[in-house]
Protein backbone atom coordinates (compact mmCIF):
# COMPACT_ATOMS: atom_id res chain seq x y z
CA UNK A 1 0.00 0.00 0.00
CA UNK A 2 1.74 3.41 -0.93
CA UNK A 3 0.69 6.32 1.90
CA UNK A 4 -0.23 9.41 0.75
CA UNK A 5 -2.13 8.25 -2.00
CA UNK A 6 -6.12 8.80 -2.66
CA UNK A 7 -6.80 5.68 -4.32
CA UNK A 8 -4.28 2.16 -2.66
CA UNK A 9 -3.98 -0.90 -4.08
CA UNK A 10 -2.92 -3.95 -1.21
CA UNK A 11 -2.46 -7.23 -3.04
CA UNK A 12 -4.28 -9.75 -0.29
CA UNK A 13 -4.20 -13.27 -1.67
CA UNK A 14 -5.68 -13.79 -4.89
CA UNK A 15 -7.22 -10.39 -4.75
CA UNK A 16 -6.02 -7.40 -5.34
CA UNK A 17 -7.75 -4.46 -3.15
CA UNK A 18 -8.44 -1.01 -4.19
CA UNK A 19 -9.51 1.82 -2.09
CA UNK A 20 -10.63 5.17 -2.30
CA UNK A 21 -9.29 7.04 0.35
CA UNK A 22 -10.23 10.22 1.14
CA UNK A 23 -12.75 9.30 3.77
CA UNK A 24 -12.73 12.96 5.73
CA UNK A 25 -14.61 14.26 2.36
CA UNK A 26 -16.10 10.71 2.12
CA UNK A 27 -14.35 9.79 -1.48
CA UNK A 28 -15.68 12.95 -3.17
CA UNK A 29 -14.09 12.60 -6.48
CA UNK A 30 -11.03 14.71 -7.52
CA UNK A 31 -8.47 14.56 -10.67
CA UNK A 32 -5.89 13.26 -7.88
CA UNK A 33 -7.94 10.61 -6.84
CA UNK A 34 -9.37 9.43 -10.15
CA UNK A 35 -5.36 9.73 -11.56
CA UNK A 36 -4.38 7.71 -8.27
CA UNK A 37 -7.26 5.21 -9.10
CA UNK A 38 -6.07 4.68 -12.51
CA UNK A 39 -2.85 4.16 -10.85
CA UNK A 40 -3.98 1.37 -8.69
CA UNK A 41 -5.86 -0.41 -11.35
CA UNK A 42 -3.11 -0.51 -13.69
CA UNK A 43 -0.81 -2.36 -11.12
CA UNK A 44 -3.95 -4.82 -9.90
CA UNK A 45 -4.37 -5.91 -13.44
CA UNK A 46 -0.34 -5.90 -14.12
CA UNK A 47 -0.65 -8.12 -10.70
CA UNK A 48 -1.18 -12.48 -10.51
CA UNK A 49 -4.20 -11.15 -8.34
CA UNK A 50 -6.99 -13.09 -9.84
CA UNK A 51 -10.05 -10.32 -9.12
CA UNK A 52 -9.82 -7.14 -8.25
CA UNK A 53 -12.08 -5.64 -5.09
CA UNK A 54 -12.76 -2.05 -5.66
CA UNK A 55 -14.36 -0.16 -1.87
CA UNK A 56 -14.08 2.96 -0.17
CA UNK A 57 -12.56 4.21 2.90
CA UNK A 58 -14.82 5.06 5.53
CA UNK A 59 -19.01 5.72 5.83
CA UNK A 60 -19.53 6.27 2.34
CA UNK A 61 -18.63 4.23 -1.62
CA UNK A 62 -18.05 7.85 -3.10
CA UNK A 63 -19.85 10.67 -3.09
CA UNK A 64 -19.32 11.98 -6.65
CA UNK A 65 -17.41 14.68 -7.94
CA UNK A 66 -16.56 16.86 -5.43
CA UNK A 67 -18.43 19.88 -5.40
CA UNK A 68 -16.88 22.29 -3.62
CA UNK A 69 -14.07 21.91 -6.28
CA UNK A 70 -15.92 22.67 -8.55
CA UNK A 71 -16.94 26.06 -6.72
CA UNK A 72 -13.10 26.50 -6.21
CA UNK A 73 -12.62 25.95 -9.88
CA UNK A 74 -15.44 28.47 -11.17
CA UNK A 75 -13.80 31.25 -8.92
CA UNK A 76 -10.87 31.56 -11.38
CA UNK A 77 -13.16 31.85 -14.25
CA UNK A 78 -15.25 29.94 -16.91
CA UNK A 79 -11.76 28.52 -18.92
CA UNK A 80 -10.69 27.26 -15.89
CA UNK A 81 -13.59 25.49 -15.08
CA UNK A 82 -14.42 24.19 -18.02
CA UNK A 83 -10.70 23.11 -18.13
CA UNK A 84 -11.13 21.38 -14.59
CA UNK A 85 -14.33 19.74 -14.98
CA UNK A 86 -12.94 18.24 -18.52
CA UNK A 87 -10.48 16.98 -16.82
CA UNK A 88 -12.60 15.44 -13.87
CA UNK A 89 -14.89 13.99 -16.10
CA UNK A 90 -12.67 12.53 -18.50
CA UNK A 91 -10.13 11.05 -15.56
CA UNK A 92 -13.45 9.26 -14.27
CA UNK A 93 -14.70 8.05 -17.87
CA UNK A 94 -11.05 6.54 -18.46
CA UNK A 95 -11.39 4.91 -15.13
CA UNK A 96 -14.65 3.34 -15.83
CA UNK A 97 -12.89 1.99 -19.26
CA UNK A 98 -10.12 0.67 -16.96
CA UNK A 99 -12.39 -1.37 -15.10
CA UNK A 100 -14.51 -2.91 -17.98
CA UNK A 101 -11.21 -3.82 -19.60
CA UNK A 102 -9.50 -5.33 -17.02
CA UNK A 103 -8.95 -9.06 -17.72
CA UNK A 104 -10.06 -10.48 -13.77
CA UNK A 105 -13.09 -10.39 -12.63
CA UNK A 106 -14.38 -6.86 -10.72
CA UNK A 107 -16.07 -6.76 -7.50
CA UNK A 108 -17.61 -3.72 -5.56
CA UNK A 109 -17.76 -3.54 -2.17
CA UNK A 110 -20.26 -1.05 -0.80
CA UNK A 111 -21.73 0.88 1.94
CA UNK A 112 -22.97 4.44 2.39
CA UNK A 113 -23.63 6.97 -0.30
CA UNK A 114 -22.61 6.43 -3.82
CA UNK A 115 -23.93 9.47 -5.80
CA UNK A 116 -23.02 11.45 -8.84
CA UNK A 117 -20.32 9.58 -11.36
CA UNK A 118 -18.99 7.61 -8.80
CA UNK A 119 -21.90 5.00 -9.86
CA UNK A 120 -20.01 4.68 -13.58
CA UNK A 121 -17.55 2.60 -10.29
CA UNK A 122 -19.98 0.04 -9.19
CA UNK A 123 -21.78 -0.03 -12.75
CA UNK A 124 -18.42 -1.35 -14.21
CA UNK A 125 -18.33 -4.32 -12.03
CA UNK A 126 -19.19 -7.86 -12.15
CA UNK A 127 -20.30 -8.83 -8.62
CA UNK A 128 -21.79 -5.83 -6.28
CA UNK A 129 -22.20 -6.18 -2.87
CA UNK A 130 -23.79 -2.98 -0.91
CA UNK A 131 -24.21 -3.04 3.02
CA UNK A 132 -27.70 -2.55 3.69
CA UNK A 133 -27.02 0.92 4.53
CA UNK A 134 -25.99 1.69 0.53
CA UNK A 135 -27.60 3.57 -1.78
CA UNK A 136 -27.28 4.93 -5.12
CA UNK A 137 -28.64 8.76 -6.38
CA UNK A 138 -27.81 11.17 -8.94
CA UNK A 139 -28.36 14.53 -7.89
CA UNK A 140 -27.15 16.12 -11.05
CA UNK A 141 -30.18 18.39 -11.05
CA UNK A 142 -30.68 19.38 -7.67
CA UNK A 143 -26.69 21.33 -8.51
CA UNK A 144 -27.55 21.99 -12.46
CA UNK A 145 -24.77 19.17 -13.79
CA UNK A 146 -25.29 17.14 -16.52
CA UNK A 147 -25.28 13.14 -16.12
CA UNK A 148 -22.05 11.41 -16.00
CA UNK A 149 -20.26 8.36 -14.72
CA UNK A 150 -22.52 6.27 -16.69
CA UNK A 151 -25.74 7.41 -15.82
CA UNK A 152 -26.69 7.63 -19.05
CA UNK A 153 -24.48 5.40 -20.83
CA UNK A 154 -24.62 2.45 -18.67
CA UNK A 155 -27.80 2.52 -16.41
CA UNK A 156 -30.12 2.51 -19.40
CA UNK A 157 -29.43 -1.07 -20.65
CA UNK A 158 -29.29 -2.49 -17.26
CA UNK A 159 -32.90 -1.09 -15.84
CA UNK A 160 -34.26 0.58 -18.87
CA UNK A 161 -34.21 3.85 -20.52
CA UNK A 162 -37.59 4.52 -18.49
CA UNK A 163 -36.62 3.48 -15.05
CA UNK A 164 -32.92 5.24 -15.67
CA UNK A 165 -34.82 8.90 -16.76
CA UNK A 166 -37.26 8.65 -14.01
CA UNK A 167 -34.46 8.55 -11.23
CA UNK A 168 -33.07 11.38 -12.67
CA UNK A 169 -36.48 13.30 -13.27
CA UNK A 170 -36.96 12.82 -9.22
CA UNK A 171 -33.72 12.45 -7.66
CA UNK A 172 -34.65 9.35 -7.28
CA UNK A 173 -32.64 7.30 -4.03
CA UNK A 174 -32.07 3.89 -4.98
CA UNK A 175 -31.74 1.67 -1.48
CA UNK A 176 -29.92 -1.21 -1.36
CA UNK A 177 -33.01 -3.40 -1.84
CA UNK A 178 -34.03 -1.76 -4.58
CA UNK A 179 -30.60 -1.87 -5.84
CA UNK A 180 -31.14 -5.42 -6.05
CA UNK A 181 -34.87 -5.93 -7.04
CA UNK A 182 -33.51 -3.33 -10.19
CA UNK A 183 -30.26 -5.84 -10.93
CA UNK A 184 -27.79 -2.92 -9.66
CA UNK A 185 -26.42 -5.80 -6.68
CA UNK A 186 -25.91 -8.97 -6.53
CA UNK A 187 -26.09 -9.18 -2.70
CA UNK A 188 -27.33 -7.16 -0.07
CA UNK A 189 -25.85 -7.57 3.62
CA UNK A 190 -25.51 -6.00 6.93
CA UNK A 191 -22.58 -3.57 6.91
CA UNK A 192 -20.69 -6.17 9.19
CA UNK A 193 -21.35 -9.35 7.01
CA UNK A 194 -19.96 -7.51 3.82
CA UNK A 195 -16.98 -9.20 3.82
CA UNK A 196 -17.97 -12.28 3.99
CA UNK A 197 -20.31 -11.67 1.41
CA UNK A 198 -17.22 -10.55 -0.52
CA UNK A 199 -14.54 -13.33 0.75
CA UNK A 200 -17.17 -15.97 -0.42
CA UNK A 201 -16.76 -14.91 -3.74
CA UNK A 202 -13.57 -14.21 -3.87
CA UNK A 203 -13.38 -18.75 -2.94
CA UNK A 204 -16.00 -18.95 -5.66
CA UNK A 205 -13.67 -17.55 -8.56
CA UNK A 206 -10.42 -18.77 -7.01
CA UNK A 207 -12.30 -22.51 -7.96
CA UNK A 208 -13.06 -21.60 -11.62
CA UNK A 209 -10.21 -21.91 -14.28
CA UNK A 210 -8.56 -17.91 -14.54
CA UNK A 211 -8.04 -18.45 -18.64
CA UNK A 212 -12.21 -18.99 -18.68
CA UNK A 213 -12.95 -15.76 -16.80
CA UNK A 214 -10.60 -13.76 -18.80
CA UNK A 215 -11.84 -15.43 -21.97
CA UNK A 216 -15.46 -14.40 -20.73
CA UNK A 217 -14.24 -10.21 -19.99
CA UNK A 218 -12.86 -10.28 -23.37
CA UNK A 219 -16.11 -11.60 -25.28
CA UNK A 220 -18.30 -9.59 -22.91
CA UNK A 221 -16.30 -6.61 -23.03
CA UNK A 222 -15.17 -6.40 -26.97
CA UNK A 223 -13.59 -3.52 -28.71
CA UNK A 224 -16.53 -3.24 -30.10
CA UNK A 225 -18.00 -2.94 -27.41
CA UNK A 226 -15.82 -0.79 -25.61
CA UNK A 227 -15.51 1.78 -28.36
CA UNK A 228 -19.34 1.88 -28.08
CA UNK A 229 -19.05 2.62 -24.21
CA UNK A 230 -16.58 5.41 -25.02
CA UNK A 231 -18.64 7.19 -27.31
CA UNK A 232 -21.41 7.59 -24.90
CA UNK A 233 -19.34 8.74 -22.30
CA UNK A 234 -17.52 10.91 -24.18
CA UNK A 235 -20.76 12.39 -25.28
CA UNK A 236 -22.06 12.81 -21.17
CA UNK A 237 -18.60 14.41 -20.65
CA UNK A 238 -19.43 17.32 -23.53
CA UNK A 239 -22.54 17.62 -22.41
CA UNK A 240 -21.21 18.32 -18.41
CA UNK A 241 -19.06 20.70 -20.10
CA UNK A 242 -22.24 22.26 -21.96
CA UNK A 243 -23.68 22.65 -18.82
CA UNK A 244 -21.05 23.69 -16.41
CA UNK A 245 -20.11 26.93 -17.34
CA UNK A 246 -24.05 28.49 -16.66
CA UNK A 247 -24.86 30.86 -13.88
CA UNK A 248 -27.60 28.28 -12.84
CA UNK A 249 -25.18 25.66 -12.52
CA UNK A 250 -22.70 28.21 -9.91
CA UNK A 251 -25.96 29.01 -8.24
CA UNK A 252 -27.29 25.25 -8.02
CA UNK A 253 -23.29 24.43 -6.56
CA UNK A 254 -23.58 27.41 -3.77
CA UNK A 255 -27.11 26.35 -2.87
CA UNK A 256 -26.15 22.90 -2.71
CA UNK A 257 -22.80 23.15 -0.18
CA UNK A 258 -24.74 26.00 1.37
CA UNK A 259 -27.63 23.14 2.24
CA UNK A 260 -25.00 20.66 3.26
CA UNK A 261 -22.72 23.04 5.31
CA UNK A 262 -19.68 21.80 3.28
CA UNK A 263 -16.38 23.98 2.76
CA UNK A 264 -14.74 24.27 -0.20
CA UNK A 265 -12.34 21.69 -1.24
Amino acid sequence: MTPGRLATLAIDGPAARVTLARPQRHNALVPELLADLRAALAEACASPARTIVLAGEGRSFSTGGDVGAFRDAAARGEAALRAYAGEIVGLLNAAILDLVAAPVPVIASVRGAVTGGAAGLVLAADLVALADDAFLQPWYGAVGFAPDGGWTALLPERIGPQRALGAQAVNARIAAPDALRLGLADAVTPAAALEDTVSAWLAAIAEQDRETLRAARRLVWDDARRAALALRLEAERQAFLALVVRPETRAGMEAFLARRGRPAA
